[in-house]
């Protein structure tokens, strides 16, 4: 007996929703939006070349993600760059990155100390390309994706990221702060040090301090 398939049509839509999805919360997190900015239907179907009903899927599914604000009856507007908010999302950063990293530590086996140093070397090649922004985010991503991966809870994890990727949206819109930059290219050698010795207190100590420093960074894009 076959298997029943949804109609090519559907599958399209869902493949056309998942991918404007993905477009739109990248550039949302890169800043392509401007803060507060209403977001017009008919220009973001030409931008991102996709009919209305997979590009309403996806503004959805944003605005529960937390990127946009949907507004009753009146579309999606990119949300404000608020301290307040910000304060809350650094504040749970280091709440829960804190935890994962403690258990990660405790967990991880040898298999993810190798895969650790490999992130950690993508991210340092990475460092040597300052014209390649882009490049690094991703590596820093998943430098920092890795360090925490083996905690072994993916609800934590999949909050975490969430937190990362609102927190990441005020740091891009921040003026760059070279010498923050240096400090924290120095604490990733330091957190993988401090990984492979299972350094638990010290590891907690700094990824804390971590996250602080890029706070110091990010809050410069605040609006009020």
């Amino acid at each position: 007996m076959s298997v029943r398939q949804a109609p090519a049509t559907a599958l399209d839509a869902t493949t056309a929703a998942s991918q404007v999805y993905a477009a739109l919360k990248r550039d949302l997190i890169r800043g392509r939006f401007v803060a507060g900015e209403k977001l017009a239907i008919n220009h973001l179907k030409e931008t991102y070349a996709v009919g209305l009903s997979p590009l309403r899927e996806a503004l959805n599914r944003l605005a529960a993600y937390g990127l946009l604000a949907q507004e009753n009856q009146r579309g999606f507007r990119v949300p404000a760059l608020k301290r307040r908010e910000l304060d809350d999302i650094a504040g749970l950063r280091q709440q829960f990155e804190v935890q994962a990293l403690e258990a990660a530590l405790r967990q991880g086996d040898a298999q993810w100390e190798a895969e650790l140093l490999a992130a950690f070397h993508r991210l340092k090649r990475a460092d040597e390309q300052p014209d390649a922004l882009e490049h690094w985010e991703q590596m820093h991503l998943q430098f920092h994706r890795r360090l925490l991966e083996p905690c072994g809870s993916a609800w934590l994890l999949r909050f975490i990221e969430q937190l990362h990727d609102q927190f990441d949206r005020y740091r891009r819109m921040a003026p760059a702060h070279q010498d923050i930059r240096a400090q924290l290219d120095v604490q990733h050698a330091e957190l993988v040090e401090l990984a492979l010795a299972r350094g638990i207190a010290a590891a907690r100590e700094l990824i804390h301090a971590h996250i602080q420093l890029s706070y110091d960074v990010a809050k410069s894009a605040c609006s009020e």
